[in-house]
């Protein structure tokens, strides 16, 4: 028996042996096209932070070279000191406004996700799939009435217009957390009505401070969203009370409106950091909270 035995083992572990080998190859291709994919994809980035410290004849001259002869760190003072205005006043309104946008976004979307997750009244799948539909729906069909109706409230040149869209909620949010609230089981729910706790205090006290990959996802993205918004600040603010995207956009030129690109570059590198701080410090969340809101009861 014990010779049978060994020949037996023999034979299973052989092949696991082989498997072992193919392994690492299989590793190996798929780290080295996750690496070339990361690679292409990173390259616009890599460009702007090589561009940003060459000087303006390097710019501009052919053919092009690949990295500065002198790395011009200058080019971020002038970031700050050149273009006739206050880099910090407008990266603060900037800040405001993507924050409170972002804050009000966060508390109604996750109030209608917990709605149409937990409560099971008539009408409401029709409904939702109404949310789903406004998805699709391109941000420039509704900006020329949205306009209309600002301007006659007297709201433009003003930061109503970011409080009322976050009082709105988003429908890319409500999606987001009414998938995150479905996953929480209905245990939950029961042992909170035990406790005598009603539908806003066991979404207040019970949902929420749970959901947080939901709102960490959220708030990222929102908040590069408004962050990184050239189009409605262009319509509905002064330059006076503008925000870092249309500054930067024309803020860096001599008088005779030659434009220095390289400082502007600079600036745009400056421009980008908060967000690639906000979404280090959150990714993992990111990818929890992408992953959990696709689970269903």
């Amino acid at each position: 028996m014990a010779p049978a035995r060994r020949s037996v083992l023999r034979k299973t572990v052989r092949p696991l042996s082989l498997s072992k080998g193919a392994i690492p190859m299989a590793h190996l291709f798929s780290y080295g096209t996750l690496i070339l994919v990361t690679l292409l994809i990173s390259l616009p980035v890599i460009w702007l932070v090589i561009t940003s410290l060459k000087q303006e004849t390097e710019y501009l001259a052919w053919p092009i070279t690949i990295l500065p002869e002198v790395a011009q760190w200058d080019n971020y003072v002038k970031v700050f000191t050149m273009g006739g205005f206050s880099y910090f006043n407008v990266a603060a309104n900037t800040f405001f406004l993507a924050t409170t946008n972002t804050i009000l976004t966060l508390i109604t979307s996750s109030m209608a996700g917990f709605a149409f997750s937990r409560f099971d009244v008539p009408g409401r799948d029709k409904l939702f799939m109404i949310v789903i539909a406004l998805l699709i729906v391109p941000p420039i069909v509704t900006i020329i009435p949205q306009f209309i109706v600002f301007a006659r409230l007297h709201l433009t040149n003003t930061y109503w217009p970011w409080i009322l869209w976050g009082l709105t909620a988003s429908p890319l949010h409500i999606f987001l957390f009414r998938q995150f609230f479905a996953s929480f089981p209905r245990e939950l729910e029961d042992a909170a009505e035990v406790d005598g706790c009603g539908p806003f205090r066991t979404f207040w006290q019970i949902f929420l401070p749970n959901a947080k990959p939901a709102l960490a996802t959220s708030f990222i993205f929102n908040f590069g969203a408004v962050w990184g918004d050239y189009f409605n600040p262009r319509i509905f603010l002064t330059d006076a009370q503008t925000t870092l995207a249309v500054k930067l956009s024309r803020a860096y030129a001599d008088p005779v409106g030659n434009r220095f690109v390289t400082v502007t570059l600079a600036a745009s590198v400056v421009y980008l950091l908060p967000l690639v701080v906000l979404f280090f410090l959150g990714q993992r969340h990111i990818l929890k909270g992408v992953v959990t809101s696709g689970l269903r009861r």
